[in-house]
């Protein structure tokens, strides 16, 4: 139930604006998350913070909203209403959140006022940038890991996704 309102909540926020890009915001439109890789503080040590194979979208609109919906590759995929243990999973294997953002040049700051579990309500969360052609790759300020706790940084990979015809 929550997964399928997060994703409504993000569908919504990417159907509208898709007419507003400019050329001032290469991030306009929606990425496909292609890799999550961790990189621990001190040790230097990368994982994939959420598989092999992540799923998940990111998406920046014309009126300067955001929102990321992003799921472990071993997310469960229950077929009934879940047990308390499948929640549990379900909940560890997401991440998910939306706000406003500003742009700058290889600076984005993203200011949270939705969160899948309200740890960075009202935070700013500054990721810095680097495009190649319809590739993004963003990496975090050191934060805490909010699936596994450990410090250091995130490292996401994307693809533009491509308009429909």
């Amino acid at each position: 139930m929550i997964r399928k309102s997060l994703l409504i909540l993000l569908l919504l926020g990417v159907l509208g604006p898709m007419s507003g890009a400019s050329e001032d915001n290469p991030l306009i439109g929606t990425w496909k998350l292609k890799s999550f890789v961790r990189e621990v503080a001190g040790t230097g040590e990368r994982y994939n913070q959420m598989g092999e194979h992540p799923d998940g979208y990111l998406s920046y609109a014309a009126d300067g909203r955001m929102l990321g919906l992003f799921v472990a590759d071993d997310q469960p995929h229950p077929r009934a209403e879940p047990t308390d243990e499948e929640r549990i999973k379900l909940h560890k294997s997401m991440l998910a959140y939306g706000g406003t953002y500003k742009l700058s040049a290889g600076k984005v700051v993203h200011h949270v006022d939705i969160e899948w579990d309200g740890r960075r309500l009202g935070t700013d969360q500054v990721r810095y940038y680097r495009l190649e052609g319809d590739r993004l790759v963003i990496k975090t300020e050191p934060n805490k890991s909010p699936i596994d706790g450990r410090e250091g940084v995130g490292i996401l990979t994307f693809e533009r996704v491509k308009q429909v015809p």
